[in-house]
């Protein structure tokens, strides 16, 4: 049992190393000297049959890394750099790489100018959708008007309006439950309020999000098939002529 689960965690870990660019062999001879704390390239092999020739091939990668040191002597030992060592280097190694792409992402230029978008997409997920939120409120210039149901109400949605507020955006809030006021006044409380023709903390209600009367986005929470559990999807479109940017500006913002 104990060889079974020492397996499954060296899976796992060669699993995730190989996201930051290490081969299999290259990962899994990492992890060995991991367990080894020094050890030769038999000894690596003679762990789970990795071939020798492979350690070696490995190691030279592991080396220019900076994950394994390697003593010179005969026959040849390899030591890994400490597990809190490693975990550093490769967090700097994706914030580069993170870094290096943020960079090319704003030298990309569009192929053509955006048209006016006239059809409605759909976004399916809870993480999802919060994400297209907080990336319109994030993006939204004059107004937003918001409302939302407590358990959607995240972090991440509070601290964007109140970045949107330091920005000097006017912030509304319809017609929502107590909890989900309290909180936003909380954080943002240049917030004002205005009612609606019904309550939004309906069943089935999830977020409405409109921004600067050009994007809106509006989500519902439903049972998955799979479990008793409950998602949301939401459907968004932009632009001033966009329908579902009409229908709900028409709808909410003659109130304001």
């Amino acid at each position: 049992m104990a060889g079974n689960s020492n397996e499954r965690l060296e899976y796992e870990c060669v699993t995730l190393l190989k996201e930051f660019g290490l081969s299999e062999y290259e990962a899994y001879t990492f992890v060995y000297l991991l367990r080894l704390g020094s050890g030769t390239a038999k000894d690596v092999a003679d762990i789970d049959g990795v071939p020798r020739t492979r350690v070696y091939d490995a190691v030279d990668t592991l080396h220019e890394a900076g994950l394994v040191d390697v003593q010179y002597s005969s026959p040849k030992r390899f030591t890994p750099v400490s597990r809190e060592t490693a975990i550093r280097k490769l967090e700097l190694q994706r914030e580069n790489h993170l870094t290096k792409l943020r960079a090319l992402f704003d030298q990309l230029e569009p192929a053509e100018p955006h048209p006016e978008e006239f059809g409605v997409w759909t976004v399916v997920d809870r993480a999802a959708v919060a994400s297209r939120l907080v990336e319109f409120v994030d993006d939204a210039e004059d107004e937003i008007i918001y409302m939302t149901v407590d358990e959607l109400l995240t972090d991440d949605h509070l601290a964007a309006l109140s970045a949107a507020e330091a920005r000097g955006v006017d912030i509304h809030l319809g017609n929502v439950s107590a909890d989900v006021e309290s909180r936003v006044l909380d954080r943002v409380p240049s917030t004002k309020s205005f009612e609606t023709a019904w309550k939004w903390a309906e069943e089935g209600a999830g977020s409405l999000l409109v921004t600067d009367r050009r994007t809106a986005l509006v989500s519902v929470l439903v049972d998955r098939a799979d479990a008793s559990s409950i998602e949301e999807t939401a459907i968004w479109g932009t632009g001033e002529r966009n329908s579902l940017v009409v229908v709900l500006r028409t709808i909410f913002t003659w109130r304001l």
